[in-house]
């Protein structure tokens, strides 16, 4: 059987209701739709053709139909129109990068409030990788008799920090002057390839805390090693959609957002196109098999660094998301880009 344009136009047609309402599609509604000129007769015909190819359902407590996730693909592949922001809406977009948000853990958040605040589903925003950029301060800080924390900084302003033993003869001086000599000897390396061999001066008159200078290198390159940060926001946004009035819909979901190792991994592979979409069962988790995952790359100096994504019902209002994510993306890619360049200055 065909799927000719009479079939397209329809199925379009019973996709945008369903995205607009949660409420499965009758022939009537169709029939009254302005750009389709067809008896209801002749629509529940085709409804009927469209069913047994796989792109409409029937839910066993109404005699409307609803899209298959094999219709949301064709509709995402070849149907839906591309949608376009307003001027205002881009407008909201600049507006929420404020001048005094300096650091790139900051800006990941903001772009993940704004993403979802514009979707209104339930945001992911990967920063940039860690490997790409160089180290510009280490700082040890003291916390507790024993125990140190490693403040590293790059050339970004990405941040991160990491708890770290230290022997008991080790002094706050020590660390110091430790923290000084890392920072004048690896400034401008990159994470993962900092080494021993930076920091001879160290090794020399602290032979006794070698395994503690092994240590704090180690913890560097680590840092480059765990990459990205992932920042989720709008988690709560996914209760106010019917579909998740169902318990065990409810209780996946929230088991999704809690496989933050899983999502990383996700956006990361994302990072290697410049849109995704992934829909139902098409997502490596059975958790997800309601869902669809839409994600956008950034660019930064032309280098794709990272992603952001929107998880929301398969009835996701795909063409709205992939244009906010569209601009949302360039947006965060410029900022960070004019920032990097910033501090090579």
């Amino acid at each position: 059987m065909e799927l000719d344009m009479r079939k397209m136009r329809i199925l379009q047609a019973i996709i945008d209701d369903y995205i607009l309402t949660a409420t499965p599609v009758g022939s009537r509604t169709v029939s009254k739709k302005s750009d389709i000129a067809l008896s209801s007769a002749t629509i529940r015909n085709v409804m009927s053709d469209l069913e047994e190819m796989g792109y409409l359902e029937q839910p066993h407590t109404s005699a409307g139909r609803i899209p298959s996730e094999k219709a949301y693909r064709l509709y995402v592949n070849s149907i839906m129109h591309r949608a376009m922001l307003t001027e205002s809406e881009q407008r909201f977009i600049q507006n929420c990068y404020s001048n005094t948000i300096n650091k790139v853990d900051e800006i990941v958040r903001q772009t993940a409030w704004v993403l979802s605040n514009m979707t209104k589903y339930t945001s992911l925003v990967l920063s940039p990788n860690i490997n790409a950029v160089k180290l510009k301060h280490i700082q040890l800080v003291p916390v507790t008799e024993g125990k140190a924390l490693v403040v590293i900084v790059t050339d970004a302003g990405i941040t991160r920090d990491y708890m770290i033993r230290v022997p008991r003869d080790i002094t706050a001086e020590q660390l110091e002057r430790i923290s000084r000599i890392l920072t004048e000897r690896l400034r401008n390396k990159r994470l993962d390839t900092v080494n021993q061999e930076e920091i001879p001066e160290l090794y020399v008159t602290m032979k006794e805390q070698r395994d503690f200078l092994n240590d704090t290198l180690d913890t560097v390159r680590k840092s480059a090693e765990n990459g990205s940060k992932l920042e989720l926001s709008g988690a709560n946004n996914m209760l106010n959609y019917p579909e998740y009035s169902d318990m065990d819909r409810a209780r996946s979901f929230l088991n999704v957002i809690e496989s933050k190792d899983m999502l990383r991994n996700m956006l990361t592979e994302a990072t290697k196109v410049e849109f995704s979409v992934t829909i139902g069962t098409e997502n490596p988790s059975e958790d997800m098999k309601d869902c669809s995952l839409v994600t956008a790359t950034y660019k930064v100096g032309g280098t794709p660094l990272g992603s952001l994504g929107v998880i929301g019902p398969t009835r996701m209002d795909y063409a709205r998301v992939l244009a906010v994510l569209g601009q949302l993306g360039k947006s965060l890619g410029t900022i960070l880009t004019n920032m990097f360049e910033e501090e090579q200055r």
